[in-house]
């Protein structure tokens, strides 16, 4: 027998239980966090429509919102995606006893296939390294556009030298800057920390751009935020640069290196060193270490890079190969 609807907690005070588990347990960032909330708002709204909610949500109901999203023109990859969220959500339900059953535990999701990451090539990451560097160095530049030069370029480096992901670049503290430092402390996903190597482009960009906000500091040149405990400062509410100023200024410079912006982002470059790597025959273990992947499956859709290399090496250095 259902409980009656008065007695039913509100599907919104279940959605905030289920981040506050998500938080505490399972160290679920503020971005992690708001993209659940969005797909079980979503949700949400579908079941108020037909007359339901999280408390008595039953599988069939559960397909129609899955047809809903498809005919709603969602791509299979955001439709899976929204069914992930459901499905933990409803085991966390089970799990406190607020639902006798899991209606989303025999459900499908869409078929799709994993698509691969868009990635530059080396000689594309180089035109937009240099156009950076030469920007940087304008001698007719002003010393606000000179710092400003020689931040996007010592961000770009770090990450093409890192593969950080951007929320954890532009989160970096002053003190990864310190001199001679070859590895930095980066804390990633679920507040977990692994150390990350830097390559001597990345530290002497590192080093010319701090040396840059300390010069404006001694100028008392308000912009500089040269007292911020930030590698990357702001005015904003963070403190530090955000995700979205800097993928502007990525977009432009790809512009300004005769590239299509569409195809430049922070997480391409993050695809692309590793990518990058493993076409150079790092190993994929490896390779998860540094992007910070707790599972191995997340690393294996570069798998393509490592099959075109194996291809390469049977292909060039095989005695019976054609040549």
């Amino acid at each position: 027998m259902r409980k009656s609807s008065a007695s039913k907690p509100s599907d919104a005070k279940l959605t905030g239980l289920f981040l506050d588990m998500l938080a505490a347990e399972q160290g679920a960032g503020p971005n992690t966090l708001d993209a659940y909330r969005r797909d079980l708002t979503d949700f949400s709204e579908f079941l108020t429509r037909v007359g339901h909610s999280f408390a008595d949500a039953e599988t069939q109901t559960l397909r129609d919102y899955l047809g809903d999203l498809d005919a709603r023109g969602f791509k299979s990859s955001s439709v899976a995606r929204r069914l992930s969220a459901i499905r933990h959500l409803f085991r966390f339900l089970l799990s406190e006893r607020i639902r006798a059953e899991d209606p989303a535990a025999i459900l499908s999701g869409p078929k799709r296939g994993r698509g691969l990451p868009k990635v530059l090539s080396i000689a594309d990451v180089d035109r937009m390294l240099r156009r950076a560097k030469e920007m940087s160095e304008a001698a007719d530049a002003s010393p606000s556009q000179r710092l400003r030069a020689l931040r996007l370029y010592c961000l770009l480096e770090v990450l093409y030298a890192t593969g950080l992901r951007v929320s954890e670049l532009v989160a970096l503290p002053r003190t990864a800057a310190k001199r001679d430092a070859r590895m930095i402390v980066v804390r990633g996903k679920g507040d977990k920390e692994r150390l990350v190597p830097l390559n001597e482009a990345s530290r002497q960009a590192m080093a010319d751009y701090l040396a840059a906000t300390e010069a404006a500091k001694a100028e008392k040149k308000k912009d500089s935020l040269a007292t911020s405990k930030w590698l990357f400062p702001s005015f904003g509410e963070s403190g530090h640069l955000t995700r979205q100023h800097f993928a502007r200024d990525l977009k432009e410079l790809a512009v300004a290196s005769g590239l299509q912006a569409r195809l430049v982002s922070p997480h391409v470059l993050r695809h692309a060193f590793a990518s990058h790597l493993l076409h150079n025959g790092a190993d994929l273990r490896i390779v998860q270490t540094l992007l910070g992947h707790t599972d191995i499956s997340t690393t294996q859709i570069y798998t393509h890079v490592v099959e075109e290399r194996l291809k390469s090496l049977v292909r060039d250095l095989h005695p019976l190969a054609e040549k």
